[in-house]
């Protein structure tokens, strides 16, 4: 496959062998603290950290970044995370939750950015990141060997643009990949390059072939950018997009699919659908796999909806962003530092942090 860094045997050798078990001590999330979701946020000194937060929202660690962060992924097991800087970045930093020490900072390759997200498979011994191969504009599944101290140990095709989001399904291999369509470059910002030919795509990707399903939107939808992934714990998969067309339009920005299947593109009723403002930041299923909810900060909203795309109705809150589940509904964080429980449509528990500014994601732990 073009741009392999290792080849196709190697690679089917190890994750063929990842069953054969590992070494590395057999610390829990429970030596961190037992935080239930990570966030990243800007201090009130203008620094930057991420945080391990219980599940009513309290802080139970602090661990600085170089810089401000966007995602992070949690190892499913480890009290570990690998936090990603700001789309288009090229570093990541691999954070012991456990001591507050920084493990490993992985670099992209030459040639390749990070699109700010990732996750693991086999069991957590692989991180899979989305990357950008520059000079083409291809998407690319970076794959790192945890048990090798995050060795590079190749890459696969995402079979779009942008990749930004990208989740496990149930199996613990297969891939789902947001290919957002738009394409950039870290020399010119975070400038979008390709708006009149963006072609997004939510791609099901096998770590050792690349894709094996790839879903298309409807080309008077080519502008709304497939962003942001949830996953059921039947493999329903909840996509959230952002709309780069005409802003006085209101596409939904919201999709429904499961491999094999067609997507449902859901929508509130005209008013709610113009306040999200064709941006939807976060994407998470609820605990009971009963709910959908999607974030909008500039909208100062979210929306719920059923399985079938039914509307639910809309919490209001302002900047509200992060949003992960929750054994009862949601979890979502904001931008002036509050964390709030959401049930049944409505805000059951809030806990503020002063001076704090979450950034656009909270990610749940297990």
């Amino acid at each position: 496959m073009q741009g392999m860094e290792t080849d196709m045997g190697t690679r089917r050798s190890f994750l063929a062998g990842l069953a054969a078990g590992t070494a590395l001590p057999a610390l829990s999330w429970a030596e961190a603290g037992g935080p239930a979701y990570l966030g990243a946020a800007r201090d009130a000194d203008g620094g930057y950290a991420i945080y391990g937060l219980s599940a009513v929202g309290d802080p139970i660690f602090r661990v600085p970044l170089l810089g401000r962060g966007h995602a992070a992924t949690a190892h499913p097991d480890r009290p570990e995370t690998v936090a990603f800087a700001r789309r288009p970045g090229t570093f990541a930093l691999v954070i012991d939750c456990a001591t507050g020490t920084l493990r490993h900072r992985l670099d992209a390759p030459a040639g390749r950015h990070f699109y700010g997200h990732g996750t693991f498979i086999a069991g957590g011994d692989i991180l899979c990141t989305t990357e950008n191969e520059i000079e083409s504009g291809a998407g690319r599944i970076g794959l790192w060997d945890r048990r090798a101290g995050y060795r590079r140990m190749g890459e696969v095709a995402t079979g779009g643009i942008g990749p930004h989001d990208i989740r496990t399904l149930s199996d613990g291999r297969t891939l789902v990949v947001a290919n957002g369509g738009i394409r950039t470059d870290p020399g010119h910002g975070r400038e979008k390059l390709n708006l009149d030919t963006m072609r997004p795509s939510l791609a099901f990707v096998d770590p050792e072939t690349g894709p094996v399903e790839l879903i298309e939107l409807d080309p008077d939808l080519q502008w709304n950018s497939i962003r942001h992934l949830a996953v059921g714990p039947d493999d329903d998969v909840a996509f959230a997009m952002q709309w780069q067309g005409d802003p006085m339009e209101a596409p939904p920005l919201l999709g429904l699919v499961r491999r094999g299947g067609t997507p449902i593109l859901a929508a509130a009723d005209l008013g709610e659908q113009m306040s999200m403002q064709g941006y939807a930041g976060s994407v998470a299923i609820d605990g009971a796999g009963a709910r959908i909810g999607i974030t909008s900060p500039r909208g100062g909203r979210m929306h719920i909806f059923d399985r079938e795309g039914q509307f639910h109705g809309a919490v209001l809150r302002a900047d509200i962003c992060g949003l992960a589940t929750a054994p009862g509904g949601f979890t979502a964080s904001d931008g002036t530092g509050g964390v709030l429980r959401i049930e049944q449509g409505e805000v059951r528990a809030a806990v503020t942090l002063p001076g704090l500014s979450w950034d656009n994601h909270l990610v749940a732990i297990g």
